[in-house]
């Protein structure tokens, strides 16, 4: 649950968007770190990574149990090394990636009685954590309309992800991620919370892409299901023992008359579950989202300002996960400030029904605004104000008001 801004694109050496949303190969950071190495382009290795950093306070609506706590921080830094196995070692169409990932944080959305998270750098404990993040092989087939991922990942880059950028073949409209949101729903859509690995629990498991077309694809994913028992699987190995997760996205991109995307998906867990006095032999939903730039500057120059939006939608028929029902929405607007070409300002809305075997309020509403700005190259900072009017957690109090402040750094 990263900021997609955060992420280049296999050949990235600019922000042009790939055709196909749902084919493209995630990477993290900038790569100037491999640079600055001297690591050569040719030797097919690449190296690079992020630092992020927040601070949050909240404004109005601490919890009892943290009156004394108003101001909390999260520090994440990821190490992604990647490596094109065809220039290492003349293996073609392969691809090899290893992530490493140390958190140290504070229970911000706690604190505040956010069930669906108004900042996703936190959350399960353990709170301060080292682990490998990612381990896999990808290999490619039929000049990439289909491709086989095997190996430890991060399922929320691969599915139902609103977050993926909307696709243009024009490098001057420069939309390198939907929204700069930091709220979690951009990143795993509530209905699929405590199933569907992600950050920082990622999974080990296959995902299998066909692409058929440049604008169509469908992901289709089998990964170890031992997150839906509490287990951290960022922290642990395969477990495999009963408890499995499956699920089958297909999207669209387009480019006329605006560039967009849309898609579908369907899940499944297995296992016997539990949540509040309830229990379950399994559980499944579906999910949709979509994409679309609304408004593009009529303009010569290098990045055109434009306007995007979203939505999300999610349901499960689940007795023991935390929400069953979810909306989500946002606009975003890019390069809009004169002279600020890489900065971008939003604002989105999430909305859970809530299980009422867990939570006394039937529902949780969520607001959420930002300001994200380039310092320098790849450094960015955003202010961000969030507002729960009717906090899940905190049934005795309303109108959480919080405020964060983000810096991010890519190399």
């Amino acid at each position: 649950m990263l900021l997609c801004s955060a992420f280049t694109q296999a050949d990235e050496a600019s922000y042009g968007i790939s055709g196909n949303p749902g084919a493209v190969n995630i990477l993290t950071g900038t790569g100037e770190l491999g640079k600055l190495l001297h690591i050569p382009k040719s030797s097919g290795v690449r190296l690079g990574g992020l630092w992020m950093g927040d601070y949050n306070g909240l404004l109005h609506g601490a919890t009892k149990a943290h009156h004394h706590r108003k101001w909390t921080g999260n520090s994440l830094f990821i190490l992604d090394l990647s490596i094109d196995l065809n220039k290492a070692i003349g293996w073609k169409h392969a691809y090899f990636g290893s992530e490493f990932l140390q958190f140290n944080g504070q229970p911000t959305n706690a604190d505040a009685g956010v069930v669906q998270g108004y900042n996703s750098l936190t959350g399960d404990p353990p709170l301060n954590r080292s682990e490998l993040y990612q381990l896999w092989i990808r290999q490619e087939f039929l000049n990439n309309k289909l491709s086989i991922r095997v190996g430890k990942t991060v399922p929320t880059y691969h599915f139902n992800n609103v977050s993926k950028p909307v696709p243009t073949d024009n490098p001057a409209v420069s939309i390198p991620s939907v929204s700069g949101l930091i709220y979690t729903p951009l990143f795993v859509n509530t209905t699929l919370l405590g199933v569907l690995g992600g950050y920082y629990n990622s999974v080990y498991g296959v995902v299998l892409t066909i692409a058929p077309i440049k604008q169509a694809y469908i992901n289709i994913g089998a990964f170890d299901g031992s997150l839906a028992k509490g287990v951290q699987t960022g922290l642990r190995g395969p477990h495999f023992n009963g408890y499995y997760f499956s699920i089958i996205e297909t999207g669209y991109g387009w480019t006329a008359p605006k560039p967009g995307i849309a898609a579908i998906g369907g899940w499944y867990q297995s296992g016997k579950l539990k949540g509040g006095s309830q229990e379950e032999n399994g559980t499944g939903g579906v999910y949709a989202f979509g994409s679309q730039a609304l408004w593009i500057q009529d303009s010569e120059t290098v990045n055109k300002g434009n306007v995007s939006g979203f939505f999300q939608l999610g349901w499960n028929n689940s007795k023991t996960l935390p929400m069953n029902l979810f909306l989500g929405m946002g606009l975003t607007a890019f390069a809009l400030v004169p002279h600020r070409p890489n900065d971008s300002f939003g604002a989105g809305l999430a909305w859970s029904r809530l299980n009422r075997e867990m939570f006394s309020r039937s529902s949780e509403l969520m607001l959420q605004t930002y300001y994200q700005a380039q310092l320098y190259k790849s450094i960015y900072f955003q202010p961000v104000l969030s507002y729960i009017p009717n906090p899940g957690a905190h049934p005795t109090k309303s109108n959480v008001v919080a405020v964060t402040g983000r810096l991010t750094t890519l190399f």
